[in-house]
């Protein structure tokens, strides 16, 4: 009897688990499927026959070069993914540790930001993007999200769940505020450092709309926004679709597998202290 209650939970993650598994699992084996098989009426779950023909046709279009759009994504969420960790650690700390005049009004302000949706700043960030001639450009897709008013807060978070006493002795040893933020702060940040690279890279991988509206060069494009073009106006083709899916999904998949001890500490411990 008492070994009941376990068996229930088991159960439950089992179920959540899949639930989540199910749909990758479903997209994966859609990629491998032919083009008749895929729109069978009612859907079956196993191809009658497995084929890699939609690999092929992806890989091997002229006009969709899938490699070069993934490419791109990487270097770009990347690029952004450690910008913008490098301006929230530093504003995170300063907001968390530094007393200074109006930190609590800046705090506030930030914090209100996060309920501004994003399609607020659509059309300002445009027309800063066309003012600095960035359009068409890596640097619309880099600077503009860089300072994260949700990353500021989760390193803000972190940064309180760290001990004073730290401080306190580089303090003691002759270290000036630079020198404990770098060298005593940051190391001991890395689980929370290592969680919003994770979340800022899935934020700018994923990110649709604003490449849509500022990227117009075919071999410029991210992804997803490549991706899109493989619709055509009257048909569908779901294996291509599902195999360029899987392609994306790749690098989110090998990040979370090499930082998942990261993930799971810094989430843990970002909300112990507000």
């Amino acid at each position: 009897m008492k070994r009941r209650p376990s068996v229930l939970i088991y159960l439950a993650l089992l179920f959540l688990a899949a639930v989540f598994v199910l749909p990758i699992a479903y997209m994966i084996i859609t990629a491998f499927k032919t083009r008749v098989d895929s729109q069978t009426s009612p859907p079956r779950f196993l191809p009658r026959a497995w084929t890699t023909d939609s690999f092929t046709k992806l890989f091997n279009d002229p006009g969709s070069p899938v490699l070069t759009w993934l490419g791109n994504s990487v270097v770009v969420a990347t690029i952004f993914a450690v910008l913008s960790v490098t301006i929230c650690a530093m504003a995170g700390y300063a907001v968390a540790r530094m007393e200074f005049p109006g930190r609590n009004a800046v705090f506030g302000t930030i914090i209100g930001m996060m309920f501004i949706p994003g399609f607020v700043f659509l059309m300002p960030n445009f027309e800063l993007m066309s003012k600095l001639q960035w359009l068409d450009s890596y640097q619309a897709l880099i600077f503009p999200g860089a300072a994260s008013a949700f990353g500021l807060f989760f390193m803000r978070q972190f940064f309180l769940s760290l001990p004073k006493e730290l401080e306190e002795s580089a303090r003691i040893d002759g270290a000036g505020p630079f020198r404990t933020f770098f060298s005593i702060m940051l190391p001991n940040a890395r689980p929370a450092i290592m969680t919003l690279l994770v979340i800022q890279f899935l934020a700018n991988w994923n990110d649709f709309i604003w490449p849509l509206y500022t990227l117009f060069s075919d071999d410029r494009l991210t992804l997803p926004v490549g991706l899109a073009r493989l619709q055509g106006a009257y048909t569908i083709d779901y294996p291509v679709i599902m195999a360029g899916a899987a392609v994306a999904a790749i690098p989110v998949l090998i990040l979370f597998i090499f930082l998942q001890r990261y993930i799971i500490q810094g989430v843990a411990a970002s909300g112990l202290k507000g």
